[in-house]
């Protein structure tokens, strides 16, 4: 490795949104790296099911990532996984992109950074994170066959989840702080047709406890304010997700009030030759084929941005920029 490679464009992020700009960069003759902290994929891979996807009658995340990743990797993109960027210079023509191993140049830069869990932030979340507390399904759910588990949420990726479970666990509970589910009618449908699944609406965690695992939970009802003590082997969190985007916001990025990259339908944003693609953006749907869509657009638009000098005279102010921020769950 030279101490300063060039690149056409660097992709920041190997998710959905990622991967697929980096399939189109490549088949536009670009020269493509994709850089990850953690390995391709993205939070899809948590996924223990997507039935939405179009040309997919049913596939586990894990395998729809792996097929973007080779299918990119097959038309020459080079993705280097567990490389972590740790500064950005996105400030004139060419960009200058960090990491532990290496500093990279490119012409153009496509930040895919994603989104991670949230967190409840309730006493004992972080002290049994990995011994009961868990963020991911896919990951923890046949450590718990046979027990009791908890899941928290009411959207897309709480009720796959909660599906998953039950056909591993003796029973699911589904904490809801609301009474009505936020998920697609079919999953709200297939939760209620499945015996081992109880619902407790209008309730909330208040704390985890246990002793080397997670044992029980304190739950209030945000109705009749009453509190109740009820026996867990784990808590499965789903309460949605947050954005990755304090590299892109040191870097000059700008974000709106909940730190969503600002962007417009051509995917750019504030600074010229830097698009953004996926759940980092403030567009207000997350599911993986918006994600994918956005990827392919930030592509052909980082194209157009290297192969045709005008497009640089269209700054993000002349076009109408997304402002909704309500975020949509995505299994």
């Amino acid at each position: 490795m030279s101490d300063m490679e060039t690149w056409d464009v660097i992709i920041i992020g190997a998710g959905s949104a990622g991967l697929s700009a980096a399939l189109y960069t490549v088949r536009s003759g670009l020269g493509t790296l994709v850089l990850d902290e953690k390995i391709a994929g993205g939070t899809i891979t948590n996924a223990p099911t997507i039935v939405n996807y179009p040309g997919f009658l049913e596939i586990s995340g894990a395998e729809l990532a792996q097929k973007i990743a080779d299918h990119a990797q097959k038309f020459g993109a080079v993705i280097h996984e567990i490389e972590t960027v740790t500064a950005l210079n996105l400030h004139g023509e060419i960009k200058t992109v960090t990491t532990p191993t290496a500093t990279y140049n490119a012409k153009a830069i496509i930040i895919a950074t994603g989104s991670h869990y949230k967190e409840l932030g309730v006493k004992g979340e972080q002290e049994f994170r990995g011994r009961g507390v868990s963020y991911c399904g896919v990951c923890d759910g046949p450590f718990f066959r046979g027990k009791h588990v908890l899941v928290v949420g009411g959207g897309n990726s709480a009720s796959i989840t909660t599906l998953y479970l039950s056909n591993l666990v003796a029973q699911v509970t589904l904490i809801h702080r609301r009474e009505t589910l936020r998920a697609e009618q079919s999953l709200v449908d297939d939760i209620t047709n499945k015996t081992n699944i109880k619902i407790l609406w209008n309730t909330e965690i208040q704390e985890i406890k246990g002793d080397k695992q997670v044992r029980t939970v304190t739950l209030k009802n945000n109705k009749t304010k009453q509190t109740q003590e009820l026996k867990t082997d784990a808590v499965f969190v789903q309460i949605g997700e947050a954005p990755n985007s304090q590299l892109a916001t040191a870097s000059g990025v700008e974000i709106d009030e909940h730190g969503y990259i600002k962007t417009n339908l051509h995917q750019q944003t504030n600074l010229p030759g830097v698009f953004t693609a996926g759940d980092i953006t403030n567009h207000p749907i997350k599911q993986v084929g918006t994600a994918v869509g956005q990827g392919i657009t930030a592509a052909l638009e980082a194209y157009a941005y290297i192969r045709q000098p005008y497009h640089k005279k269209h700054p993000i102010e002349t076009i109408t920029p997304i402002s909704k921020t309500e975020k949509t769950s995505k299994p």
